[in-house]
């Protein structure tokens, strides 16, 4: 997948925009990026069904690339062990927007 354009991460309303090359946008809320966390851990707590649902003010407060594939974030619960493919973001991103609609 080809990075996005631009990242804007959007403080005040604690949501991450990322514009892609085709010249769409996404808009991803922190608390859905850290409820989507896809490390070994978070993974593996949410199979077994024991991760809660973050808290709606939590806030990103790290973005670091990882080379040409994606990013790693942190959040303002001490969590950065995350790593989001472009892919995955793309993906996260066209999944709520269809869940928004029905």
């Amino acid at each position: 997948m080809i990075p996005p354009t631009a990242i804007t991460d959007h403080r005040l309303s604690r949501s991450l925009q990322i514009d892609w090359a085709d010249d769409t946008s996404s808009h991803l809320s922190h608390a859905l990026l850290r409820a989507n966390c896809r490390c070994g851990q978070c993974v593996q707590l949410r199979r077994s069904g024991q991760l809660p649902d973050p808290d709606a003010g939590i806030e990103l407060t790290t973005l670091e690339p990882v080379g040409e594939h994606g990013v790693n974030l942190g959040f303002s619960d001490g969590h950065d062990r995350g790593i989001y493919p472009w892919s995955y973001l793309r993906e996260l991103a066209t999944s709520t927007t269809l869940e928004a609609r029905t």
